[in-house]
């Protein structure tokens, strides 16, 4: 993960201008910087992916001008907390345990946990099919919870973020990697991941909750409401499906 927080100005598009009123806040927008395709860096450092054109969409919609930093994953609460940030868009899930330090929006994608390994090589992802196997994902995610509940007689192994995850994949350094099934398709599609393919079917478990959302401070429920009534609109004004397009090739809503 990037410790270095690239800042980006959003500005409002002059036609909205007219459609909302100004608004005389400034909002800091979190995210991660290492998830493609939903947020990561490009060859030029830019903060980019599906989290950050909807983080953009969302600003214009309420008129609201925005900053864009990149934050570490397990940071990520932590500067909501402290004030650093207003709202983290980062395709976050909201569990028992985040939802006592955020309040959440509603769900702006869904999508579905797998399993990914050497083509070929597994019949399903059993745990019984998976014991004594390398798993990797991202510290602090709720595939590294669900891993190590319900995984225990495998080689848990959590990296700083899924993409280091991967890396220690085509390294040879674990068997298989648990992450959001539009991440792996993303690699899947790479040079590197192209000895790899997914392993088993989409994971159902309680643990793996689906939807991501945005966080926001406790507390902050103006603002939630906002971005609520803003994810409406650009679902209504087409906005949404054309970002959709631009990273993922079927629906995430």
């Amino acid at each position: 993960m990037r410790k270095l927080a690239l800042p980006l100005l959003a500005w409002c598009w002059l036609a909205l201008a007219v459609a909302f009123p100004v608004l005389a806040d400034r909002l800091v927008v979190a995210t991660e910087g290492a998830y493609p395709p939903f947020n990561y860096h490009d060859e030029q450092g830019r903060l980019t992916g599906f989290d950050v054109d909807i983080a953009l969409a969302l600003c214009q919609a309420m008129a609201a001008e925005c900053e864009l930093v990149a934050e570490e994953w397990d940071r990520l609460l932590d500067g909501l907390e402290q004030g650093r940030f207003d709202l983290v868009v980062a395709s976050m899930a909201k569990t028992p345990a985040r939802a006592e330090r955020a309040d959440f929006s509603d769900y702006y994608y869904r999508t579905h946990s797998m399993f990914v390994g050497l083509a070929n090589t597994y019949d399903d992802a059993a745990p019984d099919t998976l014991n004594n196997q390398r798993i990797a994902t991202g510290v602090g995610t709720i595939q590294a919870d669900f891993l190590q509940r319900r995984y225990r007689n495998s080689h848990i192994m959590l990296a700083p973020n899924q993409e280091e995850a991967l890396a220690r994949l085509v390294e040879g350094k674990v068997d298989l990697v648990l992450s959001d099934s539009i991440n792996l398709l993303n690699f899947l599609q790479s040079p590197a991941g192209s000895p790899f393919d997914y392993v088993g079917e989409p994971l159902a478990d309680g643990i793996l909750q689906a939807e991501a959302r945005i966080a926001v401070a406790k507390g902050r429920q103006e603002l939630l409401e906002r971005i609520n009534q803003a994810i409406t609109t650009i679902r209504l004004n087409g906005s949404y499906d054309h970002i959709n397009r631009r990273y993922i090739p079927f629906s995430v809503y």
